[in-house]
């Protein structure tokens, strides 16, 4: 599918108000409501929007400690032990990244307690790991969920 610039814009608004109606913004791009929803199901059915989402302040629930994760495994347990972390409540993300690192990952846990509670009984007594490196957020400046057109 060729992404047009009707597309694009169609994406921009709803990647600022993913519940603006398709008559809103029919409305700001000059076409009909039925044109806009015939272009988001392109889209949809063409994988280019993967799915719609509510974006959570995790410290609003509860969730105050964000730590970042550099892990590294022996090869033979990478995709086990990224699985494994995957699967866990507590992990937000996991990458697999080039780099001294083999795996990235971000976790949001209630306090420093839980963090405790997840490295020692989590992620420590994982099979094939290496290494652990960890970096607590201070203060984010800038977060974003998807791509941004």
């Amino acid at each position: 599918m060729k992404i047009d610039n009707i597309d694009r814009k169609i994406l921009e608004l709803l990647t600022a108000n993913g519940r603006m109606s398709y008559s809103d913004i029919g409305k700001e791009l000059d076409l009909s409501r039925v044109s806009v929803r015939e272009r988001v199901n392109q889209l949809i059915k063409n994988d280019v929007i993967e799915k719609f989402s509510v974006v959570i302040n995790s410290e609003k629930m509860g969730k105050n400690v964000s730590a970042f994760f550099e892990v590294d495994c022996e090869p033979s347990f990478l995709v086990e032990v990224a699985q494994k972390l995957a699967d866990n409540p507590c992990v937000s993300s996991c990458y697999q990244m080039t780099g001294p690192s083999t795996l990235h990952m971000h976790v949001l846990v209630d306090d420093f307690v839980a963090l405790e509670k997840f490295i020692n009984n989590e992620l420590y007594s994982l099979e094939g790991i290496t290494r652990v490196e960890s970096h607590i957020l201070l203060r984010r400046f800038k977060s974003r969920s998807g791509m941004k057109l």
